[in-house]
């Protein structure tokens, strides 16, 4: 049996679904450029592609065409060489469908593989929140923010041709510098300019070794799946229990109401975006209530609304249905490490909550955005990201 190699790449459903696709696309063609051969899909599973789902795109390459079809007979790798990372709120973990539970999002690297994340952060403030392995990895950052694209207009700020050059460094064995660049050149609409974008990620791109142990040691929710056998007879549905009023931290009084939600469905990993929100100002409007659509807000004690983070997705409907200016702020995800509640952290201390939001929403990552504010505006911002691009 001949080399097989294979690489995943991890982004947003629909955001990031044109940026997966020309990633795998452009390492078949590069490594053609070695005569090696290869194939480049995506992985079926329950609606992978909805709005900022956690997704993979795939590349299998191989040096013969046996070796290749034996790759190829897997339906997903459930080992690769590279894991390319394109979001790196997605670091915290996945869940790609309801049922698996939350998975870490270097699982499926090798013993010894390596995975590129895209992200302005460096390795140690990520290793915050990718869990640690059993076995030793490398970990490499391409500087660049999250690049959403595909949902009406494709965002060319090379993030995809600068992971090609990176991959070029990290593994090798795939295919050489010079491989990539007659790709680029040949195949890519403006491919002097990405060329060189490239050759600069090729040049700049280092990694470090994660020894085994090292990174976030909380535990990922699990979940047994029932065997067909162990399914009762017949057809039915376990009902849900609605839930029920909420304690007060301060006073102990019970009010409002918490339904109970599914313990098996993470939406969390959906959001690259959280909202928080000043309780102080909300008008008890019930809009954000009424308007999420995952059910998301619970009605607290005092009347105000609170988001259960374990459910949110991170859409941000929230804070354009809100009638209050910075009532309700989307801020980026990667700052964060718990989804505590934050009505609950207000109870306990007002004025430390109210100068914590007031320090986040000022602090926040402008740029990064859920995805939804844009409606072909992308070729402005490219100008933007390449300059960032050029200067890390």
């Amino acid at each position: 049996m001949g080399q097989l190699f294979a690489v995943e790449v991890i982004g947003r459903g629909i955001f990031q679904d044109t940026l997966a696709k020309n990633i795998t696309r452009g390492i078949v063609l590069a490594a053609h450029n070695e005569g090696k051969l290869g194939i480049s899909f995506g992985r079926y599973g329950d609606s992978p592609e909805r709005n900022g789902i956690p997704a993979k795109k795939f590349a299998i390459v191989a040096s013969d065409d046996q070796t290749l079809q034996l790759g190829m007979a897997h339906y997903q790798p459930s080992q690769v060489d590279l894991s390319i990372v394109l979001d790196d709120t997605l670091t915290k973990g996945m869940e790609a469908w309801a049922w698996d539970g939350v998975h870490a999002i270097n699982e499926a690297v090798k013993r010894g593989g390596t995975m590129i994340v895209v992200s302005l952060q460096d390795e140690e403030a990520l290793l915050k929140f990718i869990h640690r392995r059993k076995e030793p990895y490398k970990l490499g950052i391409v500087k660049g923010l999250a690049s959403f694209s595909g949902l009406w207009v494709y965002k060319d700020d090379h993030t995809d041709v600068r992971i090609l050059g990176a991959i070029t460094k990290a593994l090798p064995e795939l295919f050489g510098w010079k491989s990539v660049e007659k790709y680029i050149k040949e195949k890519v609409k403006g491919g002097e300019l990405k060329a060189e974008s490239a050759r600069k990620a090729y040049e700049r791109f280092s990694s470090v070794e994660i020894p085994a142990g090292k990174g976030n040691a909380e535990p990922l929710p699990k979940f047994d799946l029932l065997k067909w056998e162990d399914m009762r007879l017949g057809t039915s549905v376990t009902g849900q229990p609605q839930g029920g009023p909420i304690e007060d931290p301060v006073t102990h009084t019970l009010g409002g109401h918490k339904p109970i939600r599914n313990d098996k469905f993470m939406k969390y990993t959906t959001r690259s975006q959280r909202p928080v929100i000043n309780f102080q100002t909300c008008t008890k409007c019930t809009l954000c209530w009424l308007n999420c659509p995952d059910g998301s807000f619970d009605v607290m004690p005092d009347g105000t609304y609170d988001a259960d983070l374990n459910g949110c997705c991170g859409c941000g409907i929230c804070e354009a249905i809100c009638p209050v200016e910075n009532c309700i702020t989307m801020v980026s995800e990667s700052k964060f490490d718990s989804n505590d509640s934050e009505w609950l952290r207000f109870k306990k201390s007002k004025d430390e909550y109210l100068t914590w939001l007031d320090a986040t929403i000022k602090n926040a990552e402008k740029e990064r955005t859920h995805g939804f504010r844009y409606r072909g505006q992308y070729q402005k911002d490219a100008p933007a990201a390449l300059e960032l691009a050029q200067k890390s």
